[in-house]
């Protein structure tokens, strides 16, 4: 199976550091330099992914202090259509495909700040699988989304494909920049590090890869799964690994190919995680399309996929897909002989993990226990009862939640070790703050300088002026009701 390491291109990291915390991977980039006359500056990232391609637009005030703002989200945009990494055939729909939510972000940012407005491309896991398979395609679709970017009067800073460690790492900073965990804003109007709070982790799946991210309890025993951070005057030495052909679209694909292995001579083949009455065609030539799935000999046909809506069956198909081995005391692999130190603190799953949780109402911490059942509670209903119950749901998501459910329970449970104890450690969600939970936010943080590696000192301006005016408001209304008190107290003395 493909590994999702860090050995990419030479793409400059500001932020992620070496284990030591000295210097960068890569040399650092030029920061950005904007002379906004507004109050607000913005930034833009496409987020391309394996299946789809969304827009999301960041907006912090223009006059921060020490390199230090308050980012929030304006505006997110999804693009219609897969993902770019689809369009190996014809690269120019690619680039096409994008302008609908360029036209969008244009009404949102002020023309005159436009051409200072930074904007990115991160490809993910299905551009890295291109590249896997035709490097020379995966170069002419990002030329043709780069060459539809610039059409637009914006600060077009590239396209590129992220890393895994990088997807990981980003989401993980989104996520406790949100949360406030690194660095949060006191009543005295003064940044300070939150006293007792603990980083967050951030697991995320998406359509070709998952990421696990976190800051263990002891020391990381792998180089090639550390990277340090130095923010806001603290250090972060952090886990992250990437699973190529573990997000759920690869791996949904991994389980059919497994499942006509075993049958590899008939036409018809039982799937024990669609449900009963439900049935799906696919040609050989679209199941072995991916560096996922090794091919086999056979010559190409139509495959029927006929769901017998068997719940133990489904878990144990899913099971096979992996390939689970621990060793020494404290210590376990994730899986596919991967390192991965016992999963420590908290964790915001997002993603794929929660579109498929909240579609069966399993994002409100229940144990882990109630999730099970309910999956497999789930997975033995039948196509006419689904349809019946669900019937604005389309038939594509329908027929694969009771598949995608088994994946996360069997990923987050013999994959990264969250056991019966540490399952309500994990919080499904798919926004904090009114962000949307992701890599790009973390992105811009980092290329745009918005996260200092030393710790601000007390911040005036804008936001301490909201402080000093809550503080007076405070103070007034005190006063108010002091005097108040004092006179009905007088009243009724006479």
């Amino acid at each position: 199976m493909l590994e999702d390491r860090n050995q990419e291109d030479g793409v400059t990291r500001p932020l992620l550091q070496g284990p030591e915390g000295g210097k960068p991977e890569q040399p650092e980039p030029q920061l950005l330099q904007h002379v906004q006359k507004s109050h607000e500056w913005y930034a833009m990232v496409f987020d391309a992914g394996s299946s789809h391609t969304a827009l999301y637009i960041y907006q912090w005030p223009a006059d921060k202090e020490n390199d230090t703002g308050i980012v929030s989200q304006v505006e997110a945009c999804t693009v219609a259509g897969p993902g770019i990494s689809s369009y190996i055939n014809n690269p120019s729909k690619a680039g096409a495909s994008l302008k609908v939510c360029l036209d969008k972000a244009m009404t949102v940012i002020p023309a005159n700040q436009q051409r200072e407005t930074p904007t990115y491309l991160g490809a993910t896991a299905g551009m890295r699988l291109l590249r896997e398979l035709n490097s020379t395609k995966a170069d002419q679709v990002l030329a043709e989304v780069s060459k539809a970017i610039q059409e637009y009067p914006v600060d077009f800073q590239g396209a590129r494909i992220l890393t895994g460690n990088e997807e990981g790492s980003f989401g993980w900073i989104t996520v406790n920049y949100l949360l406030e965990t690194l660095i949060k804003f006191s009543f005295s109007g003064k940044w300070v590090h939150p006293y007792g709070t603990e980083v967050l982790g951030a697991l995320d799946l998406g359509g070709a890869s998952t990421q696990i991210t976190f800051q263990p309890s002891g020391t990381i025993e792998d180089n090639s799964t550390k990277v340090f951070f130095r923010l806001y005057g603290t250090n972060y030495s952090i886990y992250t690994h990437s699973y190529l052909c573990y997000g759920r679209d690869q791996a949904l694909k991994m389980l059919l190919a497994s499942l006509s292995k075993d049958n590899i001579t008939a036409q018809q083949i039982s799937h024990p995680c669609y449900p009963e009455g439900y049935e799906m065609n696919i040609t050989t030539a679209a199941l072995y399309d991916s560096p996922c799935v090794l091919a086999t000999s056979t010559p190409s046909k139509t495959l029927t996929f006929r769901g017998t809506g068997v719940s133990a069956e489904c878990r144990s198909s899913i099971q096979k897909l992996f390939n689970f081995t621990a060793y020494g005391a404290g210590k376990m692999r994730g899986f596919s002989g991967v390192y991965q130190p016992l999963v420590h603190g908290q964790f915001f799953a997002f993603s794929g993990f929660y579109y498929t949780f909240n579609f069966l109402n399993l994002t409100s911490g229940q144990s882990f226990s109630t999730v099970n059942t309910t999956i497999w509670e789930f997975c033995a209903k039948n196509w006419k009862e689904l349809q019946a119950s669900y019937p604005q749901e389309k038939e594509v998501h329908l027929s694969n939640y009771c598949a995608s459910a088994f994946y996360i329970l069997t990923l987050l449970h013999g994959g990264y070790g969250f056991n019966e104890q540490t399952w309500s450690n994990i919080h499904f969600r798919q926004q904090a703050g009114n962000t949307d939970i992701g890599w790009t936010l973390g992105y811009v943080l980092n290329l745009s300088n918005m996260i200092p590696t030393e710790a601000p000192e007390q911040v005036t301006g804008h936001w301490h002026s909201l402080w000093a005016a809550a503080v007076a408001f405070i103070v007034l209304t005190l006063i108010v009701g002091l005097v108040g008190i004092a006179l009905q107290f007088l009243w009724s003395s006479k």
